[in-house]
């Protein structure tokens, strides 16, 4: 069994679930493009097809589902993000690159703030990622 996160909240594991209308464009984008993991896939579950990218395992991940019948998805502000502390440039800009060859070009961030040591893209149903050039965040600034 996975280690509890506390008394509290005795969580084992966290998932961040969304619908997308591109399922292949999205696993390709956050798989060939960020990095992740793909950690598990299902098909036709109650008409959905879906993937889990670990981050970095199967304990914390991403689930994006695609219904067999779904409308388009509504798009999101430019302000929902999913931020990747990255605090080696280089590797942070082997993922940008990656990320620009594949069509995904940087996008101006909602907030200045991400603009400061951070690259701000679209994935393909036009919620944002962050890579930012850090390793801590001070939060008494």
């Amino acid at each position: 069994m996975s280690k509890v996160w506390s008394e509290e909240l005795p969580v084992v594991q966290f998932r961040v679930a969304r619908p997308t209308n591109q399922l292949q464009k999205v696993l390709e984008f956050y798989r060939d493009g960020v990095g992740l993991k793909l950690v598990g896939h299902f098909e036709n579950h109650n008409g959905y097809d879906g993937i889990m990218l670990g981050l970095p395992d199967a304990s914390y991940h991403l689930e994006f589902t695609q219904y067999v019948d779904a409308v388009s998805c509504p798009p999101p502000s430019e302000d929902n993000l999913l931020v990747f502390y990255i605090p080696d440039r280089d590797a942070r800009d082997e993922i940008l690159n990656r990320l620009l060859k594949m069509g995904y070009p940087e996008a101006a961030p909602e907030n200045p703030y991400w603009k400061t040591a951070g690259v701000t893209i679209e994935d393909p149903d036009g919620w944002r990622i962050v890579l930012q050039n850090s390793y801590t965040l001070n939060y008494d600034k």
